[in-house]
């Protein structure tokens, strides 16, 4: 992490740091199997899915799908309900997005 102490003013510091702040949303986005994913569960957002569901809609298997579920749930992009033995899943974009709009909007306000 880059300090003020490092040449940066404190502005540039504070965006900088909030943009690591959203580094676990920026690389689950990153991915084309994640942003599949998320795709699958926008069609569902109602009723979710669960890991045996996207497994049957993806050309990966379940312990990759499973996988990809985990470090969307870290970024804070999906979380899941226990329903009997199975989990559902469901999109929870609308927060991290919002960060990342709010940093965006600093920067570009920083620039013009």
């Amino acid at each position: 992490m880059m300090t003020v102490g490092s040449g940066l003013s404190s502005r540039q510091s504070k965006i900088l740091n909030d943009f690591e702040d959203e580094l676990d949303v920026l690389t689950a986005l990153a991915d084309d199997k994640r942003q599949h994913l998320i795709t699958l569960l926008c069609e569902h957002s109602r009723e979710g899915l669960t890991v045996s569901e996207i497994t049957r809609m993806m050309p990966i298997t379940q312990p990759a799908v499973s996988h990809h579920l985990k470090i969307l749930r870290k970024a804070g992009l999906v979380t899941y309900d226990k329903r009997g033995l199975e989990s559902i899943y469901r999109l929870t974009l609308r927060e991290p997005f919002e960060r990342l709009e709010k940093n965006i909007h600093a920067m570009s306000v920083w620039i013009n």
